[in-house]
């Protein structure tokens, strides 16, 4: 979908405070990537955070809290597959490092063995991040990264600001995967999950799916 950037700036950071109508319209959006998703990409999303759990337990030699807590502190605007080669080579030298001082900080904390509830913003990205790896049932954490923010107004943004630090605008749009996913019987996380699939595949230009409305 191409957006005019008048438009943008006008969607590009959604109120703190949505109405019921705006609420509404990002629960349909997040449903319609589900429900156009591939049988592939919801077998991939369905098993997303149970492969990041077991990559949490292999990469801190069993402790998950650990292994977690490093992948979560490590993950912003990162990639996932560096992600992990972060996480690993920090749990075997005893020290993070090739990420951003507050990152590598938050990591060094978690290895020197502080509680990454502690550590992580746990209303944020990060901290739901490290919920859903730590738990892939939990019934309530969804990580609202990029994608899922796009997904959930219809519109892919590129590089533009999200506002996503505001613990509010996290909150409403965490909540539309929450009702999304009570709509269709299943956790939040699996419904970000096979919804951030079914999103990259179609911005990678591999997906057969039309335009979100």
């Amino acid at each position: 979908m191409r957006v005019s950037p008048g438009v943008l700036e006008v969607i590009v950071v959604i109120p703190i405070q949505a109405d019921q109508e705006a609420r509404d319209y990002y629960v349909r959006n997040i449903l319609s990537v589900w429900s156009n998703a591939t049988g592939d990409e919801v077998e991939e999303g369905e098993r997303w955070y149970r492969t990041a759990h077991e990559t949490a337990a292999l990469l801190a030699d069993g402790d998950i809290r650990t292994g977690a807590g490093l992948l979560a502190a490590l993950s912003p605007q990162t990639a996932w597959w560096l992600n992990v080669e972060l996480a690993c080579e920090a749990f075997e030298a005893g020290t993070a490092s090739r990420h951003t001082g507050d990152a590598c900080g938050k990591a060094n904390k978690i290895l020197a063995g502080v509680d990454p509830e502690e550590v992580l913003p746990m209303t944020r990205k990060t901290g739901h991040f490290y919920r859903c790896i730590l738990n892939p049932d939990d019934p309530m954490s969804v990580c609202v990264d990029r994608h899922a923010y796009d997904i959930a107004i219809g519109v892919p943004l590129g590089d533009w600001n999200r506002g996503l630090s505001a613990h509010g605008r996290y909150a409403l749009l965490a909540h539309c995967y929450w009702e999304a996913a009570q709509r269709v019987g299943q956790n939040p996380s699996t419904v970000q999950a096979v919804c951030w699939v079914a999103w990259r595949n179609t911005l990678a230009g591999v997906g057969t799916r039309g335009s979100r409305v």
